[in-house]
């Protein structure tokens, strides 16, 4: 397990919240660094140099950590941190979210639209994760994770974006749902969208639907 201001990305998945002390999966945590003028930078892709300061990603945690100076303490140097942080690493992480949907798009991985993301689950290579417009109808929704559980795949489901949103990353008018294929694109809309939706007050877990089997079937 590695402290909030390691510098080993690439080892542990855990991290130490700086505002809680939990050490959490990083997928739950977002990463921030100091600049060379004493400005926190949120670096939501993980690349940014310097000495990583994690935050759980939720509006409590940003909350306290600017409240109680916690960025100050963490870093062990005086710092200028943005009243309005979480919102600017929500909207971050929706245009993240936004770029590497058209990606997807782009090279092939997506299929879009309710019956191309129903067929999507039976092809060789089945979806990683499904998103659904946020405020959508239930009907949809529904159908698709009976399908998902009934094929006993592991598919994730979100809905941190609105159908605006998805349907202007995906290149089409009023896009409800989505199939994205695994890869690395998928495995970063998923971990992405388990802090935008920590930050949009949402459950803060993004289960497959193995893990989800015997459990009230709910949606980020």
């Amino acid at each position: 397990m590695l402290a909030a201001t390691s510098d080993n990305e690439g080892a542990a998945r855990e991290r130490r919240c700086i505002a809680t002390g939990a050490a959490l999966p990083a997928e739950k945590l977002v990463r921030f660094v100091v600049s060379p003028d004493g400005v926190v930078v949120p670096d939501v892709d993980g690349k940014l140099p310097g000495r990583g300061l994690w935050l759980t990603a939720n509006r409590t945690a940003f909350a306290k950590a600017i409240a109680k100076g916690d960025f100050a303490r963490a870093a062990k140097a005086k710092v200028t941190v943005a009243p309005d942080l979480a919102d600017h690493v929500a909207h971050l992480l929706s245009e993240r979210l936004k770029a590497d949907l058209g990606m997807a798009r782009r090279a092939g991985l997506a299929d879009v639209g309710f019956d191309s993301a129903m067929r999507a689950l039976d092809k060789k290579i089945p979806p990683a994760i499904m998103f659904h417009a946020a405020g959508s109808s239930d009907d949809g929704r529904r159908k698709l994770r009976s399908a998902v559980k009934s094929r006993e795949l592991d598919v994730r489901f979100v809905d941190v974006l609105t159908r605006d949103e998805l349907s202007l990353a995906l290149g089409r008018e009023n896009v409800v749902h989505a199939a994205i294929r695994p890869g690395v694109l998928a495995e970063r809309l998923i971990l992405n969208s388990v802090r935008l939706a920590g930050l949009k007050g949402k459950p803060s877990d993004l289960q497959g639907q193995q893990d989800q089997m015997g459990q009230d079937e709910s949606t980020l």
